[in-house]
């Protein structure tokens, strides 16, 4: 089929079902995302073979993913992060570790060779940004000190799992896998990576915060509403996707930073409000992506392994943070 009728029954299928779905869930008074999940699973072609293209979804997901960071950037201040950077950084990073941890021991005791221990490990250490921002978003409580906390945290988490990604293809021969990386020393991908985030955030701290807030005045003073939406999409996309490929940070910290530096800006209350559906829209595809993702046989295949993953995710985890 053309991949341009691809994209549009993707989008059609995704947001009619979540439609439907989500409107069930917020009647049942539970969260419309649970709605969107469940959708994912229903449109997915694991399960009922609609004609949705994974791969298009997800990168529409990303596209909600980038606007969700950029729009909750928007409400944060830097200096709202260094208030809570002493309880969020070792937090965090404590966290993590002993999250990981406590996964790797689980399956160590199922018998998985030790790389699959690892990967298990690290995908259990971090929260879905994501996910958390939304579930705050609908309870108001991104605000005030608890909402500074969570999304610092979570600001920790990512530019951890930055560097988790960035040395995993060096490590895959140690961990059972095949490396294809570069015969860079491993000490050296670690400074390269810490640079590239640093030199990331100092470039947006130090002429982003100029630069950004001066082009969105220059466009609101042209009166075109159109021109000034279109100014806040490709600062949050571009800046999201240029801090990926130069820089290799991930899309949801390059956004979140776009945002909080877009903040100094005397327009960034605007910039919010007119990013605010395209950002409700695509990060309602993020959820249907993560349901299509779903495969119903794991759960008769590996019933104990989900139970185990779910007990680490649902009572350890909460239990380490706290």
């Amino acid at each position: 089929m053309d991949n341009s009728i691809t994209l549009i029954s993707t989008v059609a299928i995704a947001f009619g079902v979540a439609l439907i779905l989500g409107f069930i869930a917020e009647k049942l008074k539970f969260p419309a995302l649970v709605g969107y999940l469940v959708a994912g699973i229903i449109v997915s072609p694991n399960l009922y073979g609609f004609n949705v293209d994974l791969g298009l979804a997800e990168q529409l997901s990303e596209l909600g993913v980038m606007l969700l960071m950029f729009g909750v950037g928007l409400n944060f201040s830097l200096s709202d992060l260094l208030k809570v950077k002493k309880l969020v950084v070792p937090g965090a990073v404590c966290q993590m570790a002993l999250s990981a941890f406590c996964a790797i021991m689980m399956a160590h005791l199922w018998g998985w060779p030790i790389g699959q221990c690892v990967i298990l490990g690290m995908c259990l250490s971090c929260a879905s940004t994501v996910v958390v921002l939304k579930a705050l978003e609908a309870r108001s409580l991104l605000e005030g000190f608890d909402g500074r906390v969570a999304v610092g945290w979570l600001v920790v988490q990512d530019m951890v799992t930055v560097l988790m990604l960035v040395l995993l293809p060096p490590l895959a021969s140690l961990l059972g896998g095949h490396s294809a990386t570069s015969d860079l020393p491993l000490w050296r991908l670690i400074v390269e990576t810490v640079a590239r985030v640093a030199a990331f955030i100092i470039l947006m701290l130090v002429i982003g915060k100029r630069v950004l807030p001066w082009l969105l005045w220059q466009v609101a003073k042209t009166g075109s509403r159109e021109l000034f939406t279109l100014c806040v999409l490709a600062v949050a996309i571009g800046i999201a996707y240029g801090a990926s490929e130069i820089f290799s940070v991930s899309f949801a910290l390059g956004a979140f930073f776009a945002g909080m530096v877009m903040r100094e800006s005397q327009y960034a209350h605007r910039a919010a409000i007119e990013s605010l559906p395209l950002r409700d829209a695509f990060s309602v595809i993020f959820f249907v992506g993560v349901g299509m993702l779903f495969d119903p046989s794991a759960i008769l295949e590996h019933p104990f392994y989900l139970l185990g993953i779910l007990f680490l995710i649902l009572i350890v985890n909460p239990l380490i943070a706290f």
